[in-house]
């Protein structure tokens, strides 16, 4: 991944995060609680595409699981949150910008849903039955309408900020300085009509040529003094 992209992802991972275990989980809401990090790696994903989208959400995950109160094995969200960031970057469509809100509130209410039976499913294989006392059902329902209800919120905001952030200073610098050697160079060889750029053989002629011609006018002194 690239700089930037490190940066704003790193930076808008702990700012979801903070919220999220600050506000959202004290609200004791019904059922599930609305899943601020989630949403954030899925804006994140369906602009950088299913590598960056697995890559977030591996590192959204694992964050959420050591961060205080994690009461859960460490390690399991982050497998949730890296299978549901790479599908949802496979929604990527070519320019990076989506035609309708269609889409991603589906991608939501999927994601929602899927994350909830994997976190479920993870934890029954590591001994953790919490869902069944709470309700898989209810968790299943309050999860994806919690997100749906949050994400017009966050996810144009956040896919705003990463498509806006991948306008990279540094390789716009360092494309313009190549694209304006490229063009001196061709504006000299334009001139001078040699081909710069590791051609030798250009050089060697003229020095070839220069010595023809102190040649010929050694030899036609020569004849003007005889």
């Amino acid at each position: 991944m690239r700089v930037n992209r490190i940066l704003l992802s790193s930076a808008l991972v702990v700012v979801a995060l903070v919220i999220q275990v600050s506000v959202l989980a004290r609200l004791h809401l019904p059922g599930a609680v609305p899943d601020l990090l989630l949403l954030t790696v899925l804006g994140l994903a369906m602009v950088y595409g299913h590598v960056g989208g697995a890559l977030v959400g591996f590192g959204a995950g694992l964050l959420a699981d050591l961060a205080p109160p994690a009461d859960h094995a460490a390690g399991r969200y982050a497998l949730v949150l890296c299978v549901i960031g790479y599908f949802a970057g496979l929604v990527k469509p070519e320019n990076g910008r989506l035609k309708s809100a269609t889409g991603p509130m589906l991608v939501v209410v999927a994601a929602a849903i899927g994350s909830t039976l994997l976190y479920a499913g993870v934890g029954a294989l590591v001994g953790d039955t919490a869902a069944r006392h709470v309700g898989l059902t209810s968790l299943l329902f309050s999860a994806a309408l919690y997100d749906l209800l949050l994400a017009p919120f966050v996810v144009p905001g956040i896919m705003a900020l990463a498509r806006r952030a991948e306008n990279d200073p540094l390789a716009e610098t360092n494309s313009s300085s190549k694209k304006a050697t490229d063009i001196s160079s061709g504006w000299i060889s334009a001139g001078t009509g040699l081909k710069i750029g590791g051609q030798r053989g250009g050089l060697g002629g003229l020095k070839t040529k220069a010595r023809t011609r102190t040649a010929r006018v050694g030899r036609i002194k020569g004849v003007k003094r005889l």
